[in-house]
């Protein structure tokens, strides 16, 4: 190639004109464009028509000095605007932030990189202040023997003395759950056995999973009409869960010890 660029320097001093390419004709294009073309040499060393587009590039038929006047300029972008709000409230949906362009790609440089980006969000109050929105978070349950083994801290102030006995029972009938609840065998997580799809369940919302504003546990699926699907996972494995519908709220839980979880 240098030995090229000798040649032609050569040439040029004796034959002042020969060398018109790109930069001489004034020309740059985007994508191909068969009239984006000059006189002069080309990189394959044929002297001729020569062309300045994009596309020179795929075709070998570019001016010499195609790479100098005209050089690859890859996409410049802002930065990301913030995140915005939710696009509605008491549901899973998407908020998003934004970037622009500040210079397109030129003569076959890098594209511009995603100018958007969508990221879920859940919105738990309306517009007003209201609670909403846990029917669409995931219930995490285990075995109801657990709550014989914790105990709120007896010293917190977060909690009042008529939350004592604030607690609620949630009745669920079981659609589906993964294979890997029948799979558990270990002495802990033995009680996912039990787990079977069609059977009504008890789920115990006591402190300390209760929220100590709200009163309420996280997946209770208390504001469910019935005939929404709700999810749960099991803690101790989260590889079983899977779906269930409310039935109805009680204050007491009355199910069969194998069916009987508590909200964590």
């Amino acid at each position: 190639m240098r030995a090229l660029w000798m040649a032609l320097c050569a040439l040029a001093r004796l034959w002042p004109g020969a060398l018109a390419g790109c930069a001489e004709a004034g020309r740059c294009c985007p994508g191909r464009d068969p009239a984006c073309f000059a006189r002069g040499w080309r990189l394959d060393r044929v002297y001729g028509t020569c062309f300045c587009d994009q596309a020179c590039r795929l075709t070998g038929d570019c001016c010499f000095d195609y790479d100098r006047a005209c050089p690859a300029r890859p996409c410049s972008v802002g930065e990301w605007s913030p995140w915005s709000g939710c696009a509605d409230r008491c549901r899973p949906t998407t908020r998003v932030r934004r970037r622009s362009v500040r210079q397109e790609p030129q003569n076959g440089g890098a594209p511009c990189p995603p100018l958007e980006e969508r990221a879920g969000c859940l919105e738990y109050s309306t517009p007003q202040g209201q609670d909403c929105g846990h029917a669409f978070v995931p219930a995490f349950i285990t075995t109801s023997a657990f709550n014989k083994e914790r105990t709120r801290p007896a010293a917190s102030p977060q909690w009042a003395a008529h939350t004592e006995d604030a607690g609620y029972c949630m009745e669920f009938k079981t659609e589906s759950l993964t294979p890997h609840c029948a799979l558990e065998n270990r002495p802990l997580t033995r009680w996912m056995q039990y787990l079977r799809e069609g059977y009504t369940v008890c789920v115990d919302c006591q402190p300390p999973a209760m929220n100590t504003v709200s009163l309420r546990c996280s997946g209770d699926g208390l504001d469910s009409d019935g005939n929404q699907t709700l999810h749960w996972q099991a803690i101790g494995n989260p590889r079983c869960q899977g779906t269930w519908k409310k039935v109805r709220k009680v204050d007491q839980c009355s199910c069969p010890a194998v069916h009987s979880f508590i909200f964590i």
